[in-house]
């Protein structure tokens, strides 16, 4: 983003508007979105123990729904989407934020790039919530583990707020990186 796209940024996410995105826009954001979040929030924390609790163990595929996402333009390389796998407790709100991302941003569904993967998180010993079923990506060729986002990661904030709205955590916004990540934990 550029100086001017950071401060519409600031304006829409409550914090000064100066054109530089710090520790004290970082923490705006991360309010701005938990503001969006329900309350209670739907998700366990992700301690290893509440995802245990909540979602069972990583690659329980009994867990596991095939959402329907037929007509949402959703794409995978470029090929139509018409079902994700997701654990059965995330697939409603899930397909409330596809809906919605499907009228105001199908670029974004175009690009898909995964969710049930029974793998460890990357550099780590730990389950990706991606193993439960419980983590969604998009758009990763501009979004990824080490792009910086807002500066580098493209994903819009209105995605973010969608998400959000659900209950989803996005890690573009909690850790400044890895914007293709959303997740449903607290």
């Amino acid at each position: 983003m550029n100086k001017k796209e950071i401060i519409e940024l600031q304006k829409r996410i409550g914090t000064k508007p100066d054109g530089f995105w710090g520790p004290i826009s970082m923490a705006a954001c991360i309010a701005h979105l938990k503001n969006l979040m329900p309350k209670p929030n739907p998700w366990p924390s992700p301690s290893e123990k509440d995802l245990l609790s909540f979602y069972g163990k990583p690659g329980d595929v009994s867990k596991l729904v095939n959402l329907d996402v037929a007509g949402l333009g959703v794409k995978y390389e470029g090929k139509t989407v018409r079902t994700i796998r997701v654990h059965k407790l995330i697939a409603p709100r899930l397909h409330s934020v596809l809906v919605e991302l499907s009228k105001s941003h199908p670029n974004v569904l175009a690009e898909y790039a995964g969710a049930y993967n029974l793998r460890k998180m990357r550099g780590g010993n730990k389950y990706s919530l991606h193993a439960r079923g419980a983590a969604i990506d998009f758009m990763a060729w501009s979004n990824g583990l080490r792009t910086h986002w807002p500066m580098g990661a493209d994903m819009p904030i209105e995605v973010m707020e969608a998400f959000a709205r659900q209950g989803f955590k996005s890690l573009g916004a909690v850790i400044s990186r890895d914007a293709m990540h959303f997740e449903a934990t607290r």
